[in-house]
């Protein structure tokens, strides 16, 4: 099931092709409304992980965040090289999450923050910014949900 690695692949290319081009473009806070009351685009550096969740930790975050997506990658990997033909739903759901974690992995190794970008908003409720290797992980694991109800 490693045939799918070109869909991790993609996800990676296309989030760090888009980080770069906006960290070309915006400084930290700058973006456009694509729709109001709905979505924007605003460059943020992310120090810490979901939902900036340790973002203010000092830096040691980083290090254990690396860790901690280095054995994700490790654990994916080794579940793709295993899964039996048929698999498919849950090769795809592997390969999104793998490309995710990859990306956001690329950033904080390279940068020590990870480049979130992506803002949805209803009126004044705030979800927090997100990328594309955020939105790879979300889709992937929605579908990795699915698949496991549909089998049983």
């Amino acid at each position: 099931m490693l045939r799918y690695l070109w869909l991790s692949l993609g996800v990676i290319l296309l989030d760090q092709g888009v980080k770069l081009w906006l960290s070309h473009i915006w400084r930290v806070g700058q973006g456009i409304i694509i729709i109001p009351g709905l979505l924007n685009f605003r460059l943020i550096h992310n120090t810490g992980a979901a939902f900036s969740f340790l973002a203010g930790a000092g830096g040691w975050q980083r290090w254990l965040l690396i860790g901690i997506a280095l054995l994700v990658v490790a654990v994916i990997v080794a579940i793709l090289r295993r899964l039996k033909p048929g698999s498919t739903w849950t090769a795809i759901s592997l390969a999104l999450i793998l490309g995710g974690a990859v990306g956001n992995l690329i950033d904080r190794i390279r940068l020590g923050y990870v480049v979130d970008f992506i803002g949805a908003h209803w009126g004044s409720l705030y979800w927090p910014y997100f990328n594309i290797a955020d939105s790879a992980i979300s889709i992937g694991a929605v579908i990795l949900v699915l698949d496991a109800f549909r089998r049983h």
